[in-house]
């Protein structure tokens, strides 16, 4: 469904040097890497907010770099993209903004009804009331709401492919587990490929099916959950040794 093939990227200093990574149909795929390793850049490349130096991807077999004028069009009409931060519209409220993650000519040919039936939909696939929020705007709703309306948005316009990027950024351990499960339950209900770039190492090995590693720019290590776990290779060990070391440290501050 998703292949990157030979992805480069540098800004003062190369960031992506050449990432080779395919994602299968219907899977879950959950990208790791110390921070500034390229993970959220490479999320990015997928449908074009940052544009490789060299290299391409291909979604669902058609080029998104190197195809007809259509192609990276078709290719955001079958993504939904969680923001990092959620990145809603400040002075919109959460039914615009949700609306807003329907493509433009589709939205300019809704009929209202069918327009309020979607975002509603999309509301309560998140776990949220559509009564409670729905004319709140986001300074009005706490972290994880945000979150979760950032999800309905990404999900609206019923796509084939969710791009995660760091979706338990700035939540709790309560809030994080919260939405780990719901990106588990909204990728098996919508049948879609989910790619997870995330910090939390241990939630995406318990709900994905394949995991990957990237290290200066590179992709240090690509397999199953078992195989990351067992891995022999120092660099991972350190990366997870790390990772669980931070997670204690986080969970001791939380119960304090």
């Amino acid at each position: 469904m998703i292949q990157y093939r030979q992805i480069h990227k540098s800004f003062d200093h190369p960031v992506l040097s050449g990432v080779d990574l395919r994602i299968d149909t219907g899977e879950m795929f959950a990208l790791f890497g110390p921070s500034g390793t390229g993970k959220s850049v490479l999320l990015k490349t997928t449908i074009a907010l940052i544009t490789p130096d060299m290299g391409d991807v291909m979604i669902d077999g058609e080029s998104v770099y190197f195809g007809d004028d259509g192609s990276l069009a078709r290719a955001r009409r079958k993504v939904g993209y969680v923001f990092q931060n959620a990145a809603l519209f400040d002075s919109f409220n959460v039914f615009e903004n949700v609306a807003m993650g329907i493509p433009e000519d589709v939205l300019k040919r809704m009929p209202r009804m069918e327009l309020a039936r979607r975002v509603w939909e999309a509301i309560e696939l998140v776990n949220l009331d559509p009564i409670e929020v729905l004319e709140k705007i986001p300074s009005e709703l706490s972290g994880g709401m945000r979150k979760r309306v950032g999800i309905a948005r990404a999900i609206i316009g019923r796509p084939e492919i969710l791009l995660w990027d760091e979706p338990t950024t700035g939540l709790d351990p309560i809030n994080t587990a919260a939405v780990e499960r719901l990106i588990v339950r909204l990728s098996d209900n919508l049948e879609v490929t989910s790619l997870v770039v995330t910090h939390d190492i241990e939630g995406g090995l318990l709900f994905c099916d394949r995991v990957a590693m990237l290290d200066q720019g590179r992709l240090r290590f690509c397999g199953t959950p078992d195989e990351f776990r067992r891995s022999g290779d120092p660099v991972v060990q350190a990366f997870q040794d790390r990772a669980a070391a931070e997670r204690a440290l986080d969970m001791a501050i939380e119960h304090d």
